[in-house]
This record gives structure tokens, sequence and C-alpha cells, in this order.
């Protein structure tokens, strides 16, 4: 029986999504302009928009834990490239921040129209102090983040959104339009 205080389950959802991501994104890494996500200039069909997470379930609960938000915005090219800044805080209350020059949108994800895969990679900052062994190569609260998210489109731009935070937690994000 499905029980969510199972954390194996939503340590083997987050494997299945972070692999699938990845391989998406290796067949589209030759063709990826790796300099556009650190472009502030506006290209014809750019879209952006708002994203704000309420809510992060943990997959091993930790007393130190704290309730962790989320507000950024996304800029997406026509051709699916993904750029973007946010600012949360942690799982153990600290302010943080998280820059992705690089990602991708795939759009009718396994031909579904409503169906978006994304990843984003970039650089994670604010896991200080006793905390800074929470994440992998975390160097004075820097390190490197990769998310890989699966989203459905509700209508009119606005989606809803799960995203893999390694494999510590699942994160619900909405993502809101700007037009």
């Amino acid at each position: 029986m499905f029980n969510m205080k199972n954390s194996n389950f939503f340590r083997a959802m987050a494997r299945v999504v972070v692999i699938a991501a990845l391989s998406l994104s290796a067949g589209a890494a030759a063709a990826y302009d790796w300099l556009d996500g650190f472009s502030l200039d506006k290209k014809d069909k750019d879209q952006y928009a708002l994203t704000v997470s309420p809510y992060t379930r943990h997959y091993n609960e930790d007393p130190e834990h704290s309730h962790v938000w989320l507000v950024g915005l996304e800029r997406e090219r026509s051709d699916g490239s993904l750029a973007g800044i946010a600012y949360f805080s942690n799982s153990f209350g600290q302010p943080s921040a998280y820059y992705y020059p690089f990602g991708m949108a795939y759009r009718e994800f396994l031909g579904v129209p409503q169906l978006t895969a994304k990843v984003t990679a970039g650089l994670l900052y604010g896991y200080t102090g006793k905390y800074q062994d929470k994440v992998p190569f975390n160097y004075e609260g820097f390190s490197p983040g990769i998310v890989p998210s699966l989203g459905w489109e509700l209508g009119d731009g606005f989606q809803v959104q799960a995203n893999m935070l390694g494999f510590n937690a699942l994160m619900i994000q909405f993502t809101l339009p700007l037009h």
C-alpha cells in the first residue's frame, strides 16, 4: 500500500526523473548555446515567468528542517533554452539563491501536450555554517546545482511543476507567465 511517509517511493521517483532529464539534456548538449543563459538580450518569442513554491516535501524528515519557500524569475527562449534566478529559504531557514544560466524545457514531453520536462543547472548559494555539508561540493556557501522537473500545463501558460532537489526533496512549484 502507498504510504506518504514511505521515503523509498520518493527516492525512487527522484532517481527516475533525474536520469530521464539528464539523458534528455545529453542529446541536446551538442546544439546548446552555452553562453545564451548569461545574456540579458531579449529575443523574439521570449517568454518570462514568475516562479513560486509554497511547499517542499523532504524524503527524510529532520527536526532541523524549516518551511521551504521560493520565488523566482525564469526566461524561456523559443528553442526551449531556460535561464533564471530564484530566491528561497533553504531547508534550514537560511536565505539562499539559485542562478541557472543553463537549462532546457522539453514541451509535449512523451507526446503529451500538457507535459513538460525541464532541467536547469547553475550556481547555488546559501548552505553555510553547520549546514555547509548538506549540499555536495559546497565551498563558502557556493555549490553547483542541477534541478530536473516535470510540469503540467493548466492553460494560458500557467503550470504546476515538481522539482527534484537531488535525492533529498520534492518541491512543488507554480509557474505564472508574465505577459
